[in-house]
């Protein structure tokens, strides 16, 4: 009867042990992400996720420019930072340049051997 009375109690504990690992209902990769972009304005957020957008769209055309891919990458960091400016800055250019990249894809052919 003790036996069983430890048993009972060790499954008890880690029951409760694992309940304490969780965040009201978020998973540790949204609190995660919420906290990589800490401070940054609101417009500053807007600009960041239309230009993940926007590359990624360049992305799948496989016409990404290295201009858009940077500054992408300038403006994540800047997100880490907490720098709405630079972020606003450096997203703004990640999305005109994937933008233009995949307009470059309507114009003609200068290949003479097609």
């Amino acid at each position: 009867m003790t036996k069983f009375l430890i048993a009972l109690a060790s499954a008890g504990l880690l029951t409760l042990g694992g309940c304490a690992g969780t965040t009201n209902g978020t998973s540790s990769t949204q609190a995660s992400a919420q906290s990589a972009t800490p401070g940054i304005s609101a417009a500053a957020q807007a600009a960041l996720k239309q230009a993940e957008s926007d590359v990624a769209a360049s992305k799948k055309d496989e016409n990404e420019w290295t201009t858009a891919a940077a500054a992408l990458k300038n403006a994540q960091e800047a997100a880490k930072k907490g720098d709405s400016d630079a972020v606003l800055k450096s997203a703004k250019f990640a999305s005109e340049q994937a933008k233009l990249s995949i307009g470059q894809l309507k114009y003609p052919s200068t290949d003479v051997f097609n």
